[in-house]
């Protein structure tokens, strides 16, 4: 059977290219080992069902693995005690009562079809198993979140933080792993908001989970290595390790929608003597991930939709250019975090990636754009800038000048400084949709300067933004573009300055510096 990237369910080596994932997979045995409780917290998409799956048959030598997946129980089911005990003795016999001791399987054989039993009496069985097995016993839970939202749950947990806390007298698991986008420790204040239990989870007993699950460069490398093997394109595997980390930072689900792209639309009708896995047409793909509707982004797009918190917290970071510093008590910070939108940087909070910042900045832009003017004129010019099949950067700033000071010129007061680089963007997005796409770069969004990388037709363009502060400031400004241009290995950039001065002088320049070329355009 020929593999092929999966970027649906779970993932499996015999079916897919994957990563290896054995380092991570000895580092989480270690945490069984010791007898540790946690919770695998990750965004959708993230590989915590093929990590469980992996993990299951790594620790069958030593120990009973006993994987359940609570998308199998319905919510009804979550309804009451006596409900979910059946549910969870239903699921349990379902897989695994021939592993069972006789007296157990008779005992979950009995509450599968029975609402007599409360969870006392499931835990107690459990504890009986866990002590006549001949090997420890590890529960393994997936998709926890459909529980998430009840009592019933919650009391669950209390009963394995009960057991957990008395197991030099009462028998019980190894170990206990649940997979789950939410922190369950933070879950008892969704159920219960009064000040006196906002604070205590019965889930606090559970190690810290600090295992990254996210790809490498060189995890993406391995990967691309065996399918090279298998299909001979002589591709750079190392150059193209490389971009698809620089756009996704190893997310693991952006990681394979990259490559499932390259496989499916540049490689099956490849020309014997074409690479068609190129950097060209590697941005090309990351263009049609972006603008597709995959469930990924509209689960973003729908935390974005119903928490203003969160919304105001990411478009502070983008827009406004703030920085926050990473806070585990940030309750923003930490939804951010919790569905993916951002990660720790070196302390600092800093967009996931490239391809989620695009997705985020585009939501944004589209909101704004339905009664925006500059975008009507973006719109209205998207057809005048291409030239030889490339964008002209020059042309497009002459407009954006020209439009912006019939529109705005009159009420610059009216302007944030954030308001300039919005505008920019809303003119800038019709005219390369559909055929390019931008990103910000992180490394230098801040409340002086932003530089937009600008990828069409595997040409990049790099334009920095940023507001007029003297002409000190300025010349420095374009210092820094110039040596942005000799990271990219590029011979010109673009300055775009925002002077909200009363007696600014608006207009286009060339300028030399450090052997490049700057096309600076002052709005």
């Amino acid at each position: 059977m020929e593999r092929y990237f999966n970027i649906t369910g779970c993932c499996n080596p015999q079916e897919h290219y994957m990563v290896n994932l054995d380092s991570r997979l000895a580092q989480i045995k270690k945490m069984v080992d010791k007898g540790q409780y946690f919770s695998i917290n990750k965004g959708r998409q993230y590989g915590k069902t093929t990590i469980l799956k992996a993990l299951r048959e790594y620790l069958k030598n030593d120990y009973v693995v006993i994987s359940m997946d609570f998308q199998f129980v319905s919510t009804s089911e979550f309804s009451t005690e006596n409900s979910f005990v059946k549910a969870f003795a239903r699921l349990l016999w379902s897989r695994y009562h021939r592993e069972m001791p006789n007296e157990i399987e008779e005992q979950i054989k009995q509450m599968k079809s029975s609402l007599d039993y409360v969870e006392a009496d499931l835990f107690v069985t459990l504890s009986e198993w866990c002590e006549t097995s001949s090997k420890p016993i590890v529960l393994m839970i997936d998709e926890v979140d459909s529980a998430s939202n009840n009592q019933v749950f919650l009391d669950f947990l209390a009963q394995l933080r009960g057991y957990y806390l008395e197991r030099t007298e009462f028998p019980t698991f190894q170990s206990v792993i649940l997979a789950c986008v939410h922190d369950i420790r933070n879950l008892r204040q969704k159920i219960r908001p009064d000040a006196e239990h906002k604070h205590n989870s019965p889930w606090n007993i559970a190690s810290n989970f600090d295992i990254d699950m996210s790809f490498s460069v060189s995890d993406i490398a391995g990967m691309l290595t065996e399918y090279e093997q298998d299909h001979h394109t002589g591709m750079d595997i190392q150059k193209l390790s490389q971009l698809i980390y620089a756009y996704t930072s190893g997310y693991p689900v952006l990681v394979s929608s990259i490559c499932k792209y390259m496989d499916e639309n540049h490689c099956k009708y490849m020309d014997e003597n074409q690479k068609n896995w190129t950097s060209e047409n590697l941005v090309s793909a990351v263009k049609a991930i972006i603008v597709s509707k995959i469930p990924l982004f509209e689960s973003l797009i729908n935390k974005l939709e119903d928490d203003q918190q969160l919304c105001n917290l990411l478009y502070r970071l983008l827009f406004q250019g703030e920085k926050f510093l990473f806070s585990a008590y940030d309750s923003a910070i930490q939804s951010a975090v919790m569905y993916g939108f951002v990660k720790n940087q070196n302390g600092s909070l800093e967009i996931a990636n490239r391809i989620f910042e695009t997705v985020i900045y585009d939501w944004f832009i589209s909101s704004a754009s339905t009664n925006s003017p500059i975008f009507s004129e973006g719109v209205n010019d998207k057809n005048q800038f291409i030239q030889n099949g490339q964008l002209n950067m020059e042309k497009i700033l002459e407009k954006f000048i020209l439009h912006f000071n019939d529109i705005y010129g009159s009420q610059p007061d009216k302007f944030k400084e954030e308001d300039g680089r919005k505008l920019f963007l809303l003119y800038l997005r019709p005219i390369i949709n559909g055929t390019g796409n931008y990103y910000i770069e992180a490394q230098t969004r801040d409340q002086k300067r932003t530089d937009v990388i600008v990828d069409y037709l595997g040409k990049q363009y790099i334009i920095e933004l940023k507001i007029w502060r003297g002409e000190e400031y300025n010349t420095e400004g374009e210092k820094q573009i110039a040596e942005y241009l000799n990271y990219y290995h590029l011979e010109k950039g673009y300055l775009l300055s925002f002077n909200f001065n009363k007696n600014k002088k608006s207009g286009m320049k060339t300028i030399q510096m450090n052997g490049k070329t700057v096309i600076e355009a002052v709005v």
